[in-house]
């Protein structure tokens, strides 16, 4: 079994890397114009923070109504994710009238 002294450290250093590659790509896109919206990666991103912090709390002996709590707010991010693309995607696709 892996020690919590040892993994929590792990998974404060991916929830931070996560948290500066957001940033990073938030910034570079306002700087430059390119790359990825950051409303096209904020929920998935806060949902992938959600289940890292739902570990962390695993690790850490928190109790289960915090690790719960994560997986829910995980769950919620995730969902509003996919019912945005959803309804993006849903839209109905402009069509092109050809002149002959």
């Amino acid at each position: 079994m892996i020690d919590a002294a040892v993994i929590a450290p792990l998974i404060d250093l991916v929830i931070a890397f996560t948290v500066v590659e957001g940033a990073a790509l938030a910034l570079y896109r306002r700087v430059s114009g390119k790359g990825v919206a950051p409303r096209d990666f904020a929920l998935n991103l806060v949902s992938g923070l959600c289940l890292m912090l739902a570990l962390r709390s695993l690790a850490q002996d928190a109790g289960a109504a915090w690790t719960a709590a994560w997986l829910l707010a995980a769950g919620l991010a995730h969902g509003s994710d996919l019912l945005l693309r959803w309804r993006r995607d849903a839209r109905p696709a402009r069509t092109q009238r050809v002149i002959a």
